[in-house]
């Protein structure tokens, strides 16, 4: 994808895609409310913030040469954007996909999934993706929506319990059992 490219700003591709994309959802009933089906967004919002097309992992301005910061004192910049999203497993389960920083200017291996089997708890996933978003460097509020959709996606997935009848209480269950009696 362009955005990958580092001699392309995300800024620049967002204003030149963001009024018509592939991901864009319009509900004029909703009062002219903008939504995403990009993968990589992980809120659904149709916003240079969190869309996951535009936003890359590999750094877009990085430090300048002259400073002699080691790595290890070098905080992490939450102006640095990043890509991460989570979608259903065909098998039961879900993906974690993020972009890879490694093949930015190779499509097919541009991007990396990790797949959380439908047979592990849920706790478990929700611990072990809440960790691949921290140790990726990625921002608080995208761990949080991260467990929130694994979530969200386990429920789905979840068999639906038939409702149990409804039982009669009080004095309709006096007149049943009462009638039970009888017959």
């Amino acid at each position: 994808m362009a955005a990958t490219l580092p001699n392309v700003s995300a800024d620049l591709i967002w204003e030149v895609v963001r009024a018509q994309n592939a991901f864009l959802v319009n509900r004029n009933d909703a009062g002219g409310l903008q939504l995403s089906r990009d993968p990589l967004n992980l809120v659904n919002k149709h916003s240079r913030k969190y869309a996951g097309f535009v936003n890359d992992k590999v750094r877009l301005h990085p430090r300048p040469i002259e400073l002699d910061i080691p790595p290890s004192l070098e905080r992490f910049d939450p102006s640095q954007h990043h890509a991460i999203g989570v979608v259903p497993n065909e098998k039961g389960g879900v993906k974690v996909i993020s972009k890879n920083q490694k093949n930015f200017n190779k499509p097919s291996k541009g991007y990396t999934e990790v797949t959380y089997g439908g047979n592990k708890s849920s706790r478990k996933t929700y611990s072990a993706v809440a960790r691949q978003a921290a140790a990726g460097g990625y921002r608080g509020d995208l761990r949080e929506a991260a467990v929130q959709r694994v979530s969200a996606i386990r429920r789905s997935q979840r068999a639906v319990k038939a409702t149990p009848e409804k039982k009669p209480r009080g004095v309709k269950a006096k007149a049943a059992a009462a009638a039970e009696a009888e017959a």
